[in-house]
């Protein structure tokens, strides 16, 4: 079992910087693969990045390649995405989600293990 908590979303012009924290409990954290998923208002929820459990291989969608990075710390069961040139696209709610490494890269439908979201808001 994981649980899975977001922070660091905000309001921020275009341009900006986020970085956003997903901190998680259950022994599993460590062997999981860990995924960052949003949702506009409106829209189906996306994929955005995911990380393996050691940290040494990363996903990213193309739409956010160059632009975000995601990084975990297993000592702190903490996974980051950290966001730069943000865009009033990148609007969105933002989730965090844990699985096996199949489950986070087949999309929304995948992840047995999600947060409850944090607000990022990208004004132009």
């Amino acid at each position: 079992q994981v649980q899975l908590v977001e922070s660091g979303g905000g309001l921020v012009q275009a341009g900006a910087s986020l970085r956003l924290s997903c901190a998680a409990s259950g022994r599993t954290f460590r062997s999981a693969a860990m995924g960052w998923f949003r949702q506009a208002p409106g829209k189906d929820r996306e994929f955005v990045a995911a990380i393996n459990w050691s940290g040494g291989s990363t996903y990213y969608a193309d739409s956010v390649k160059g632009r975000f990075t995601i990084s975990r710390d297993n000592a702190a069961n903490t996974v980051y995405l950290q966001m730069n040139s943000l865009k009033p696209e990148d609007t969105a709610v933002y989730y965090c989600a844990a699985g096996s490494l199949p489950e986070v890269l087949a999309g929304p439908g995948g992840p047995r293990y999600w947060g409850q979201g944090t607000q990022v808001t990208v004004s132009s």
